[in-house]
């Protein structure tokens, strides 16, 4: 009962994160820790404390999500869950700036994923896989070039949006967003601009905070040039904003 209770709390918990209610999210996503740990379960808990710690990161608080992740890391024991909390370490890390820091954990994360998860992954961690990874290294990449340590994120969103399996749909536009972002931030506009379009159509028809928030990532990324095409990107984004508004870029 607990184990069944632990995955219904972390969905409800990731549901209520996507429609901006965040305190519901941390609430459901608390009890999802204590019932994975009466279940016996503690890598159910790790992976629900990643769920945690992106929310941290998507507020703007990524000290709190270092904190989660120290904590949980060592009750990883599956390398499912060991991938997963080294590919958000150094995702966080890269939010912080700690640019050694991220790289060591996300490199760890590519040897584990790459040697597999090993047999009899649980269905609650087995959505982390190589697509998943690479949208953390794309996000890191895109973090650090925010603080002057340019890296190409739109080869990582790239290799996200080829790996992805069928039926993630909401995550696929998610990195179709941040793909058409990078270029801005590449000294790219111009390829940008015509990404952006094909990006925007598919985020129109997306209820969700959380591609919102990506939405205004690329708005972001967009603002520094006033080429007539890049106007019209700013302009569609603006308008869908307005449509779905959030502050949170992420």
């Amino acid at each position: 009962m607990f184990a069944a209770t632990a995955d219904l709390a972390a969905l409800a918990g990731w549901v209520s994160h996507d429609c901006g209610r965040y305190v519901t999210a941390q609430w459901y996503w608390a009890y999802g820790i204590y019932a994975a740990s009466e279940a016996g379960q503690p890598d159910r808990g790790v992976e629900i404390v990643t769920r945690m710690s992106h929310q941290m990161i998507y507020l703007g608080h990524p000290e709190d999500a270092l904190g989660l992740l120290e904590v949980a890391a060592p009750k990883a024991t599956l390398p499912a869950t060991r991938a997963l909390i080294a590919s958000q370490n150094g995702r966080v890390h890269a939010a912080l700036g700690n640019e050694r820091d991220a790289e060591q954990h996300l490199g760890a994360a590519d040897e584990l994923v790459a040697d597999g998860p090993g047999n009899d992954v649980p269905e609650w961690v087995a959505y982390f896989d190589a697509a998943e990874h690479a949208g953390d290294h794309a996000v890191s990449a895109r973090d650090l070039t925010g603080i002057g340590r340019p890296r190409r994120a739109s080869d990582h969103f790239t290799d996200a949006l080829a790996l992805r399996r069928p039926g993630f749909d909401r995550v696929k536009v998610m990195d179709r967003v941040g793909l058409a972002a990078a270029p801005f931030t590449e000294n790219e506009p111009e390829q940008g601009a015509v990404a952006a379009h094909q990006a925007l159509d598919e985020a129109a028809h997306i209820d969700s905070t959380l591609v919102a928030s990506r939405r205004n990532t690329l708005l972001n990324a967009a603002r520094p040039y006033r080429t007539a095409a890049v106007g019209e990107v700013r302009t569609r984004a603006a308008d869908l904003a307005a449509a779905r508004p959030t502050t949170v870029a992420a």
